[in-house]
């Protein structure tokens, strides 16, 4: 690469504080054009922070900011997007219910006649960046018929329609089955090829490494290093974020018992068209346990587990936890029956995000000691609960009293993890539960699983990390149209297998295994 070519990026100094946390310290990021940059770090490094800055989301209390070589202030998104740079975020910004076409547009409709949207120059315009960045999609498909990997193409597109040459991706891979990342992957060395320079934040080091030319490792608020992909191994970026080594989920010797912690049968979800999305499943997991359940996302996973928990409603079949039917008991008496839950979407059903930790670490839990006498709330009790939370599970926070939209995306996902270990379950419901967590605390959390299944815990675990499922689970299963269609020997899977089945290739070729 030519030296003397103007970066596309330059941030140099960047500092930005909050009320008792410097999120970042003097950071910074030199990107160059045409490239593909990742950025790495443990949770509340200071990476989101620094992306919500370039993107226009957060101001800058010190520092300079350059695109191409001009020096910018941005107050808004719409800002950054003025100036080439988009942002596809880790949770989709979609509606299901409008088209491909539909969606790109919204919010930058072209217009005829004052007023009208002309979706004759909007498809013109959506086709001609379709075949010039070679990402394949139907503009007229429905977002709700769309896999999870055609989902995150079209808020790909959607940036580029909107001019961007400079791209952000935040956990790109995050919901993707190997399949996915590869096609991802071709993507964004296409869009790498036609100019684009890629901003690339994500957690799965091997996947950093495959895909990057440049890795800068940020730590606590600080610029660590920046290193060529070529020059480095997973286990020196892991060394780099958090100065130990590269952990592995891997669960060796079997703990499993004949006893049957939770028993499911014939569980039958339909939906709001009267057919099945959850179509007769029936699974046991025993004390002991870690039941793996594979699926692409919107294969049932999401209405099975609300019925697990009593969130969602279910049309026919029984659950049994302990012996017990607690088919039409409510979430209270579940959760106070022995289940845990570690839900799939932290802000939507996890946290109160305006609301102080301590508060947050007695959601699904406040009935019972420590968190109340009596009919009383124990404020005490609750606090010092959650500083062993904060201390055991490194929960990074100056205070118990700050709220949990102050705390990055992984540390609220600790506290979330730490509330459900500390409960002392029968059954944990995991759903993702290392989602946006750094490798170090991926490693706490395994270590907190496992040795919560050498006491006897039985585990129905669900996850998008394939690596996770096959080495954490005794059994897996595979999700597939609401139906339970193969079950598996994680001993005897790789990753990219596993996906076969996930996506019904390995079902057609072999016929299903029961």
């Amino acid at each position: 690469m030519n030296e003397r070519t103007t970066p596309a990026i330059e941030l140099i100094g960047i500092t930005k504080r909050f009320p008792g946390v410097i999120a970042n310290d003097d950071v910074n990021l030199t990107v160059q054009q045409g490239e593909i940059h990742a950025i790495c770090g443990e949770n509340g490094a200071g990476k989101s922070t620094l992306m919500k800055i370039l993107y226009g989301m957060q101001a800058a209390d010190a520092g300079v900011m350059r695109v191409n070589g001009a020096e910018v202030r941005f107050s808004s998104p719409t800002d950054a997007i003025a100036a080439g740079i988009g942002m596809v975020h880790q949770h989709f910004m979609l509606a299901g219910q409008l088209s491909v076409l539909e969606n790109v547009i919204l919010g930058s409709e072209p217009v005829r006649l004052g007023r009208l949207i002309d979706f004759g120059e909007a498809r013109r315009h959506l086709t001609e960046v379709i075949e010039s960045y070679g990402l394949s999609i139907d503009p007229d498909d429905l977002i709700d018929t769309l896999e999870v990997g055609e989902r995150q193409r079209v808020e790909i597109i959607k940036v580029l329609y909107r001019g961007a040459k400079i791209l952000i991706l935040d956990e790109p891979t995050a919901v993707l089955i190997p399949q996915e990342v590869e096609e991802l992957f071709a993507n964004l060395r296409d869009l790498k090829a036609s100019g684009s320079t890629i901003i690339f934040i994500d957690h799965k080091l091997q996947e950093v490494l495959e895909i990057s030319d440049s890795i800068t490792v940020i730590r606590r608020g600080k610029t660590i290093a920046t290193v060529k992909a070529a020059d480095v191994t997973a286990g020196d970026l892991a060394e780099l974020m958090v100065g130990s080594e590269l952990p592995t989920p891997q669960t060796t010797e079997s703990t499993v018992t004949a006893e049957v912690a939770l028993e499911v049968q014939g569980v039958t979800v339909l939906g709001e068209d009267k057919r099945p999305v959850v179509d007769d499943v029936s699974l046991s997991v025993h004390k002991g346990e870690i039941l793996g359940i594979a699926g692409i996302e919107g294969n049932g996973q999401s209405q099975l587990i609300a019925a697990l928990v009593g969130t969602g409603h279910l049309d026919a079949g029984s659950i049994r936890l302990l012996g017990n039917d607690i088919t039409r008991s409510n979430v209270r008496h579940r959760r106070e029956a022995g289940i845990a839950y570690v839900p799939q979407d932290r802000h939507e059903e996890g946290l109160l995000l305006d609301a102080p930790l301590w508060e947050n670490a007695m959601l699904g839990h406040q009935t019972r000691s420590p968190f109340s006498k009596g009919f009383w709330i124990d404020r005490a009790g609750a606090r010092k609960r959650t500083e062993e939370i904060r201390q055991e599970f490194d929960v990074r926070t100056p205070s118990v009293d700050v709220t949990a939209r102050a705390l990055s995306g992984g540390n609220q996902q600790k506290l979330i993890i730490g509330r459900e270990m500390t409960s002392g379950p029968a059954v944990l419901i995991a759903a993702h539960p290392t989602r946006g967590i750094d490798v170090g605390a991926q490693a706490d959390v395994w270590s907190e699983i496992r040795a919560a299944r050498s006491k006897g815990l039985a585990t129905l675990l669900i996850s998008a990390d394939l690596d996770e499922l096959i080495g954490l689970s005794d059994t897996i299963v595979v999700m597939f149209h609401g139906r339970l269609v193969a079950t598996l020997d994680p001993a005897e899977i790789d990753p990219r297998t596993l996906g076969s089945y996930m996506t019904g290739a390995a079902l057609q070729t072999a016929g299903g295994q029961e």
